[in-house]
């Protein structure tokens, strides 16, 4: 049902407006092939006469050559039994042989956290549901992430993730639609209770492994982050649902690749409690001394929600699928793990504000961010030191979001007193090439500084409707670039403007001009 709102919604508010548009039929493909995998993903789903499902099951697919089902552990699927034991036990199986895959058939599949190894393919058939045991007591410890410091909620040691692995080569987790569910309610009441000693785990984190696959599955409801690759090279993420509740689910990012190498992410939707994407490496000192950089990512054909609401005033969306806590702190020095009941604001994808290590070479093409605080934000301050460079963006919709397009160079988040303030960041070559959508406030917010300059930021083929009638809703500070045309609405006094064929019209007298404001 979510899906066929999202879409009616869709093709009623847009269509009429862009039948005449070059770009229908690509958008309409693009529609379509989208819609095709939630098909794939739900064809074993029937109705008998009362109405109610019928749970069809398909064959298995063998992935490898030796195939377990966790079934030939002693696991029991009645959403009651533990089935920690069974898991690992399989685990170790696979690892004896050299490889294998698990197969995890219908039901409720109870467990505490345990790991993969190498050369393994995690199945979820259909009705398949891994849960996680929500007492934080059976979930280990772990060391805080050497490019985080002293851990990114609290000091010390973290909880580790319900699935995890390190130092892990082709590892598969996939099926037909199987669902792993992280139970996180608890763990966000405990979090705004300040009940929690320790720092969140992931629904799924892998470290220091590569040529890992995570497709056809639904993950909804983790505790803190959903998938967190950390150091990791040649990923793949596709064919995903990524769900966290409207109420109470802070800080449930969907996909945060972190100081990861050559990655895809394409042909999700997500809607989630933070961003659906964000992009780091690493926080301040920490992440400058670690020095791994999330570089070649391409994320494509994703529609993403990002819903906003305060800690002290909840809001109801009228879809009432996700919840976001607004996190905004400015100019000040405030640890991470003391600010749960502030603000915070959220985006379709994010880059940052963890950045130290340097994030490059990033493509995101085809996204459709809808109902929205934010579509698109890039986020540093000084202190983070490293690099965001060689940005492109192909093809945004934005479809009732309040702010478009933002670049922030103050977002002062810091792990303690240790970092260095004159670490400033560098901020160029980010590309928007194709930016519509309607029922945006301020389209562009990109505010650098006297410290962070931003340079070469480039806009070309932007139209959106707007709802905030004031004289400046396309916003600079320090930028230095260029508008490629005609484009809607007119850009800051900061920009270059050239024509069709690239040939400059008017030059820039006035890169440092501010004219931002914070009401995002």
């Amino acid at each position: 049902m979510l899906v066929l709102y999202t879409l009616t919604r869709f093709f009623k508010r847009w269509v009429p407006q862009y039948l005449s548009s070059y770009k229908t039929l690509f958008t309409i493909l693009w529609i379509i092939a989208f819609v095709s995998v939630f098909i794939y993903q739900t064809n074993s789903i029937y109705q008998n006469n009362s109405g109610l499902p019928i749970l069809i099951t398909r064959p298995v697919p063998n992935l490898r050559p030796v195939v377990f089902n966790l079934t030939d552990f002693g696991a029991v699927g009645d959403g009651v039994t533990v089935n920690t034991a069974a898991f690992e036990k399989a685990v170790l199986e696979i690892s004896k042989h050299g490889g294998g895959q698990l197969n995890v058939g219908p039901g409720k599949w109870l467990t505490a956290p345990f790991n993969l190894t190498s050369c393994m393919t995690l199945f979820l058939n259909s009705g398949a549901q891994i849960l996680a045991i929500e007492d934080e007591n059976y979930w280990p410890l772990m060391p805080p992430l050497p490019s985080y410091g002293y851990g990114r909620e609290h000091p010390g040691p973290r909880y580790g993730s319900l699935i995890h692995g390190q130092n892990l080569t082709d590892v598969v987790i996939t099926g037909y639609n199987g669902t792993i569910n992280g139970q996180g309610k608890s763990w966000w009441n405990k979090h705004r209770q300040k009940l929690l000693k320790h720092t969140r785990g992931p629904l799924i984190q892998i470290m220091w492994s590569r040529d890992i696959v995570i497709s056809d599955i639904t993950l909804r409801d983790s505790p803190f982050w959903t998938i967190h690759p950390y150091d990791c090279k040649n990923v793949t993420i596709k064919n995903l649902t990524i769900l966290a509740p409207v109420y109470e689910a802070p800080n449930t990012d969907g996909i945060d690749p972190d100081s990861c190498e050559d990655m895809l992410i394409e042909n999700c939707y997500i809607s989630v409690g933070d961003d659906a994407v964000a992009i780091k490496s690493g926080w301040d000192q920490f992440g400058i001394a670690y020095g791994r950089p999330s570089t070649n990512i391409v994320i494509r054909n994703l529609v993403v929600r990002s819903v906003v609401r305060t800690s002290l005033c909840p809001v109801i969306m009228n879809l009432q699928v996700v919840e976001v806590f607004w996190r905004d702190l400015r100019n000040l020095y405030v640890p991470k793990w003391s600010v749960s009941l502030l603000g915070v604001v959220s985006a379709g994808i994010s880059i940052g504000s963890e950045m130290s290590g340097g994030v490059s070479n990033i493509m995101v093409d085809n996204l459709l961010v809808w109902n929205s605080r934010r579509g698109i934000r890039i986020k540093t301050a000084p202190g983070r030191g490293g690099y965001i460079k060689n940005i492109t963006y192909n093809n945004l919709t934005f479809d009732n979001v309040r702010v478009g397009v933002v670049i922030q160079t103050d977002y002062s988040e810091h792990p303690d007193e240790g970092f260095d303030p004159k670490a400033l960041p560098t901020v160029r070559n980010i590309v928007f090439n194709g930016v519509h959508g309607q029922g945006l406030r301020v389209p562009v917010r990109i505010h650098g500084s006297k410290e962070i300059p931003l340079r070469n930021i480039t806009f070309k083929d932007l139209s959106v409707g707007i709802t905030y009638k004031k004289k400046h809703i396309f916003q600079c500070s320090f930028v230095q670039g260029r508008v490629i045309g005609k484009i809607f609405p007119a850009p800051c006094e900061n920009l270059d403007q050239y024509d069709e064929q690239g040939r400059l019209v008017k030059r820039s007298t006035s890169q440092n001009i501010t004219d931002t404001d914070d009401d995002s």
